[in-house]
């Protein structure tokens, strides 16, 4: 933004009140030097689920298909009384901080970026005490039709609150931007007319991200994904192709990079052999580039139609194959990596 002109300030929720599975303080050398940062508390609800913060679900519940009474009871508590998600425990405190940088600073546009979709709301608020300013809305998920917004059992009462929260968003913003067309689209059915001040800004990647990362060629044949994945997620296409392939003679390694759930970490084993398996927690930024370029096939899994990965484009930037999740992958297996 400095270098298009723009002095940007940013207020973000401070470390300790925060409560994110993974953090990459290397995204910290992006921030351009002299930029001021605001910092503030917030009321951390996921505390009340668990007090570990590594152990605080992604995507809010999403990713723990948990069917027990206790994990079924806590995604109906989270999608019905947590509208439109927990991390809204935050904007009281941002909004109040915004409030008085507005008039310090002398602000006269804001960006608000989700999710989580409460965040939008600040910038909801902010507008109708200050309509003046112009408020751009950045939207980088679907919100009522997430892929796994059901998992949270939200009752009718629940959708209608949700749906108006997107709307008045969707209404109020002058601007909205999002990471591709379908997804535009998408946003402007929600409240028809917006379209005319929907913006694309598409998904992207730094290249200074790849300036010392090599290319390399393992020995076996070595399957990589990265980010999340849950019970909610088809694995059993996967699973039934790395069991034909290897069957077929092909010696496969497979690498687990990010948050996987310990009921598919065990399916995993159980099915393809502990021996060919590796789970790797979260890296830093630059540490993900290289596991793209030292795999043979890289696995995606578009878990919503509209949405335009991010790793998408890194991986095309390592010059690696790329595969569905959800598809069957032996053919792609056996013919790029055949049994010697």
């Amino acid at each position: 933004m400095p270098e298009a002109g723009w002095q940007p300030i940013i207020l973000t929720i401070d470390p300790e009140y925060a409560a994110y599975p993974a953090l990459d303080v290397s995204l910290e050398k992006d921030v351009p030097e002299n930029t001021l940062v605001y910092r503030t508390k917030a009321t951390d609800w996921f505390r009340l689920y668990r007090s570990d913060k590594s152990k605080v679900p992604s995507a809010g519940f999403a990713t723990n298909k948990d069917d027990s009474p206790k994990g079924k009871i806590s995604r109906f508590i989270r999608g019905n009384f947590f509208i439109p998600d927990p991390r809204k425990g935050w904007n009281r405190h941002a909004f109040r901080k915004a409030c008085g940088l507005i008039g310090q600073e002398g602000i006269k546009h804001i960006i608000t970026t989700s999710p989580p979709h409460s965040t939008q709301l600040i910038g909801l608020k902010l507008k109708k005490k200050f309509p003046e300013i112009k408020w751009i809305a950045d939207l980088r998920d679907p919100w009522t039709d997430i892929y796994y917004y059901d998992l949270f059992y939200p009752t009718f009462i629940s959708r209608k609150i949700d749906l108006s929260y997107e709307k008045a968003v969707l209404r109020n913003a002058d601007i909205i931007t999002t990471v591709g067309p379908s997804l535009g689209r998408y946003f402007e059915s929600k409240v028809p007319g917006t379209g005319e001040k929907i913006r694309i800004v598409h998904n992207g990647y730094d290249e200074s991200d790849f300036d010392n990362v090599t290319v390399s060629v393992p020995e076996k044949f070595t399957i990589s994904y990265t980010g999340t994945i849950s019970e909610s997620y088809p694995v059993e296409g996967f699973v039934n192709a790395v069991q034909e392939a290897i069957k077929q003679g092909t010696d496969i390694s497979i690498k687990f990079t990010g948050h996987i759930s310990d009921v598919l970490k065990q399916h995993f084993i159980f099915t393809l052999g502990n021996g060919r398996l590796k789970f790797i927690p979260y890296p830093k930024t630059p540490e993900t580039e290289a596991f793209f370029r030292a795999s043979c096939l890289n696995i995606l899994h578009r878990a919503n139609p509209y949405c335009a990965l991010v790793p998408l484009m890194e991986i095309r930037q390592t010059y690696s194959t790329m595969a569905d999740l959800g598809n069957a992958l032996i053919t792609m297996i056996s013919r790029a990596y055949p049994a010697s």
